[in-house]
C-alpha cells in the first residue's frame, strides 16, 4: 500500500510517517509539506533519515497536488491548527484547511484513493460547551455542532461535509477522526501546538505564565492523548479500512486523561522541580471553552482500542525529550 501524509513534516504527520516506516505499515510512505512553519525543517530531516520523501508543495495548489503520484491511501494531517491564528489570518486557514482538503478529495477521486482525515473537537458548538452544567459529561459524536466554533473549527467541519459528499458521489472510502488535544515528543512548546507542551516548556525554563480566561483561575479542563496512541489507532484503521469505513469518531484521552490547568501545573512542578510565577488574565476569548472531555466509546467498540499513556507519562515523555533537545528547541520557541 502506498501512503501519502499531508502535513507530513508537522508534529502529527512526522510521527505517523516514522511509526509506519518502523512498523512496516505500507510499502511506500511519502509526505506533502510546504515547510513554511517553524520546526517543519527539523522534521524534514527526521523523515529524510528514514528515506521518506517529502514533496515541498502547498496543499492549496490544486495543479501541484493533482500532479503527485497515485496513492492507495491519503492521510490528511495538513492544517493551520491554531484557533488564534484563524482569527488573525482567515485566508491562510481557509486555503490550507478547507481548500486543501478539497484538492485532496479531487486527488482521491482521480486515483480512487481512500482517505483518513484528521478533524478536530473544535467542530462542536462553543455556546453548548459553555452551557454544560457539570464537569463529568463525555462529549460524543452526537454533541451539538451548530453555531460558532471558530474559523478553524468551521473549516474542519466543512471539510467533513465535503468528504461525505465526495464519498457519496465517487465512492471514496473515508474515516474522519475528531481528535482532541494531542501531545508528546517532537512538540516544541510553541503557542500554536497546544497547552501541554507550552506548560512543560515554561516550567522547564522557569518562564512566567498566565491562567487566561474564565476568571483566570486555571480551572479549564481538557483530556489529552499521547501521539503514540494516535499512531497505533491510525495503524489499525489503515489495516481495516477496506472493510470498516465511512464514519466519524471522536478520539481523545478520555476521562482518565482529563486535567485542569491547575493540576497540570502541579504535575509540571513535580516533574521539573521548578515553580514558576503564574499570573491571571480574567478576560475570556470568544473562542475559549471551559471544558471538553472525549467519549471514546465508539472508537473503542470499532477497533478494540483505548489510549494507553496516562497524563503523567505524557508530561514525563515530553519533558525528557525537551531536556535532550533543549539547544535545538530554542530556535523554534516563540
Amino acid at each position: 500500500m502506498k501512503i501519502l501524509i499531508t502535513g507530513g513534516c508537522g508534529f502529527v504527520g512526522s510521527n505517523l510517517a516514522i511509526y509506519f516506516k518502523n512498523n512496516h505499515i505500507g510499502t511506500q510512505i511519502n509526505s506533502l509539506d510546504n515547510l513554511s512553519r517553524k520546526g517543519t525543517l527539523l522534521n524534514f530531516y527526521r523523515l529524510k533519515k528514514k528515506k521518506i520523501k517529502n514533496f515541498k508543495i502547498d496543499i492549496s495548489n490544486n495543479k501541484a497536488v493533482g500532479s503527485l503520484p497515485r496513492y492507495d491511501l491519503i492521510i490528511d494531517c495538513c492544517a493551520e491548527a491554531s484557533v488564534e491564528t484563524s482569527k488573525k489570518n482567515v485566508d491562510v486557514v481557509f486555503n490550507t484547511n478547507l481548500l486543501g482538503t478539497y484538492n485532496i478529495l479531487k486527488k482521491c477521486k482521480k486515483d480512487k484513493s481512500n482517505l483518513i482525515f484528521l478533524s478536530s473537537s473544535r467542530v462542536y458548538s462553543i455556546q453548548k460547551l459553555r452551557s454544560l452544567k457539570k464537569n463529568n459529561i463525555l462529549i460524543n459524536e452526537k454533541f451539538d455542532t451548530s453555531g460558532p466554533k471558530s474559523i478553524y473549527g468551521f473549516c474542519k467541519y466543512s471539510s467533513e461535509h465535503l468528504i461525505k459528499e465526495f464519498s457519496f458521489m465517487y465512492k471514496i472510502k473515508y474515516i474522519i477522526n475528531r481528535f482532541g488535544v494531542i501531545s508528546g515528543p517532537w512538540q516544541f512548546g510553541k503557542q500554536d501546538q497546544g497547552f501541554v507542551s507550552r506548560w512543560v516548556w515554561k516550567h522547564m525554563n522557569k518562564k512566567k505564565f498566565y491562567y487566561i480566561g474564565f476568571g483566570g483561575k486555571g480551572s479549564q479542563i481538557r483530556d489529552v492523548i499521547h501521539i503514540s496512541d494516535v499512531c497505533k489507532l491510525i495503524g489499525l484503521q489503515i489495516k481495516k479500512i477496506s472493510n470498516i469505513h465511512n464514519f466519524i469518531i471522536n478520539v481523545g484521552g478520555g476521562r482518565k486523561n482529563a486535567i485542569s490547568l491547575q493540576n497540570l501545573t502541579k504535575i509540571c512542578q513535580k516533574i521539573t522541580f521548578n515553580r514558576i510565577k503564574i499570573f491571571s488574565k480574567k478576560n475570556t476569548s470568544e473562542y475559549d471553552i471551559p471544558y471538553y472531555v472525549t467519549d471514546n466509546s465508539k472508537v473503542q467498540k470499532i477497533y478494540k482500542w483505548k489510549p494507553e499513556k496516562k497524563i503523567l507519562h505524557i508530561v514525563q515523555d515530553m519533558y525528557k525529550w525537551m531536556i535532550l533537545n533543549k539547544k535545538i528547541l530554542r530556535k523554534y520557541i516563540i
